[in-house]
């Protein structure tokens, strides 16, 4: 018998937004004004939904503020895997714990110089601080990846600028792997040469991504970040490092020492 997939409407879980994408799929977003709020609550929706394995799901999609769920259509209709989602959240409920279950951190040394860091006196300006406050604000920062862009580049929310930073006019042809880059109070790290229009502020020397490595990303959402500024001269010592949890990184934290 072919049924039509439920409205939204009947979807929606408490304090969820559940919408059939396609015929084996919801989208699902957090019941939020406040877009923290939305980006903290999908990443502890994600972790919920690994945690539980919901009969029929298959993949999950990371967005910056929303969750796809791909489903087997023949084991359990939309409807279905939406009640069992809230159960789920009813039962562990949208607060954030701080980080899910196996979230890890990892520490970003940067090198910040003329060749790294072209934007850095633009961003610095449009925020109104000095150069130093501006990788001060970055420094600080715990920042959460919220998503895996593309080529698995590492997106992250959480940077504690005062205000928002806007992407180029003119986005960049050929961006350098393991240049960082920030956009709105978010940040990403570029893996392999491509382009970008997010605000090179500087460069790390590790590899994040080697597809020699298995897998080839040791980091995924949900996962912390901080960044330290080392000394140009520590560049040659860090270069080709395959990015890893703090906890595995030879000598521990590599110094902030710039």
């Amino acid at each position: 018998m072919i049924t039509q997939p439920p409205s939204a409407a009947a979807l929606r879980p408490p304090g969820l937004e559940a919408e059939p994408f396609g015929d084996s799929a919801l989208m699902l977003r957090i019941a939020d004004n406040d877009a923290e709020a939305r980006r903290t609550g999908a990443r502890r929706l994600r972790d919920i939904l690994l945690n539980v394995r919901p009969y029929g799901m298959l993949n999950l999609v990371a967005g910056a503020e929303s969750l796809l769920v791909e489903f087997d259509c023949l084991s359990v209709s939309h409807g279905q895997l939406a009640q069992t989602i809230r159960l789920a959240v009813a039962n562990l409920g949208l607060d954030d714990t701080g980080g899910g279950a196996g979230a890890r951190e990892f520490i970003l040394p940067m090198v910040v110089s003329a060749e790294f860091s072209p934007d850095l006196p633009v961003v610095a300006e449009e925020l109104g601080l000095s150069q130093d406050a501006t990788l001060a604000a970055l420094t600080s920062s715990v920042l959460t990846i919220n998503l895996l862009a593309a080529a698995m580049a590492p997106m992250m929310a959480g940077v504690n600028f005062p205000g928002q930073v806007s992407r180029c006019a003119e986005p960049r042809t050929d961006v350098a792997p393991g240049s960082v880059m920030v956009a709105g109070t978010s940040a990403i790290i570029q893996p392999f040469p491509g382009p970008s229009g997010w605000k090179v502020i500087g460069r790390t020397p590790l590899t994040i991504c080697d597809i020699h490595e298995n897998p080839p990303t040791s980091y995924q959402p949900g996962d912390r970040v901080r960044f330290e500024v080392i000394a140009e001269s520590r560049w040659t010592e860090l270069k080709g490092q395959f990015l890893r949890p703090a906890h595995q990184q030879e000598g521990g934290r590599h110094g902030s020492d710039a």
